[in-house]
């Protein structure tokens, strides 16, 4: 065994395995399991070997001890089985990445399942095989039986991202989308900014009120609502479901039980029944809705919608699948790269092929 010692290192210089294995008085193999989580290594030999790792500030090229053991990430994107156009733009970006991150040894896959039947996405989890599958990131509402199998996936070994919509009561590793609260507040911002009479009522959809995302986006539109634009008031929350028939339902309902409505928040990323219903009447009302779809795309360029807010889902896929590996790996993340920011669009603003990026 080699003798310990002090190492020190020429200024600039970066610290190797060899200085590690100088500084514990341990050979290069037992480094190189360490380093690897091999077993076969006491306990009092790996303490020492992590100590000299802090002391010397070695930062270890994880891409380079990938390749050297053939390590591949194999990942998975659960996703609700919904007919929102959204969510099925995820699931082709998805898919369009996939074929590029073969190449950076990564394997991802999609599964569908049903949003609202948290037992349904509570099996989908459990029957994630720790063999075969690293990470996950799952969009799933915020309930007992979720937040439970979440739990499970986390002890099997199987890194979790929450994505679009929080689990924060769960052990998740990270959760990638927008501030919701904060979307929820540009969107009162939007409809006081808008609206060209100073009272009336503000009607609220939502795809579900399980959906936490929903609920903050709520909460973070009554705050600005109240404390900026106190004429208006803003109805109880209305729950479509993503169903364009009920959608086109309730709404002439309720213009007739509130005929002074002057605006409609929709949280929900599917606004198909909302436009069918804007399409049939003529209605002066500001409308905000949330997601850069190719039907919100056309609501918005026919003036029946004054706003979107939106997330890039390009970016949400590539941050799932960076944080998916740093935490596999136990290294450091950007957090300002994997920050998702709140998109604003509106008829004037909108890129070529808008509804694409």
């Amino acid at each position: 065994m080699p003798e310990s010692g002090k190492v020190k290192l020429v200024q600039g210089s970066k610290p190797t395995v060899i200085d590690i294995a100088r500084h514990a008085g341990v050979s290069l193999a037992t480094v190189d399991r360490v380093l690897n989580d091999r077993p076969g290594v006491r306990v009092v030999t790996m303490e020492r070997v992590h100590k000299a790792v802090n002391e010397l500030g070695y930062i270890r090229d994880t891409a380079a001890a990938n390749l050297a053991r053939q390590r591949v990430y194999r990942f998975v994107f659960l996703l609700p089985e919904s007919t929102e156009e959204y969510i099925d733009a995820l699931q082709q970006e998805v898919t369009s990445q996939s074929r590029s991150l073969i190449n950076e040894r990564t394997h991802v896959v999609t599964i569908r399942v049903s949003y609202f039947d948290s037992t349904e996405i509570a099996i989908s989890l459990d029957n994630l095989d720790r063999e075969k599958v690293d990470g996950v990131a799952v969009v799933a509402p915020e309930t007992p039986t979720v937040r439970d199998a979440v739990t499970r996936t986390r002890e099997r070994g199987i890194a979790v991202v929450a994505l679009l919509t929080d689990l924060p009561s769960s052990p998740r590793n990270h959760f990638v989308g927008i501030d919701n609260k904060a979307a929820g507040q540009t969107a009162a911002k939007l409809m006081g900014s808008f609206s060209t009479v100073e009272s009336g009522k503000v009607l609220v959809l939502t795809g579900s009120r399980l959906a936490r995302d929903h609920l903050e986006r709520r909460y973070g539109f009554d705050q600005v609502m109240e404390q900026q634009f106190p004429g208006f008031a803003v109805l109880p929350t209305i729950e479509i479901h993503d169903h364009e028939v009920l959608a086109e339902k309730i709404l002439p309902e309720a213009l007739s039980n509130w005929p002074d409505i002057r605006g409609i928040y929709s949280t929900a990323s599917s606004n198909k029944g909302l436009i069918g219903f804007l399409n049939k009447e003529l209605l002066d009302l500001v409308v905000i809705a949330h997601e850069l779809t190719p039907t919100s795309q056309i609501a918005l360029q026919q003036g029946l919608f004054a706003a979107l807010i939106s997330q890039d889902k390009g970016h949400i896929v590539r941050s799932a699948v960076r944080l998916m590996r740093s935490t596999v790996d136990a290294v450091p993340y950007n957090a300002t790269q994997e920050r998702i920011r709140i998109e604003i669009f509106l008829k004037e603003n909108l890129p070529v092929n808008a509804a694409d990026t």
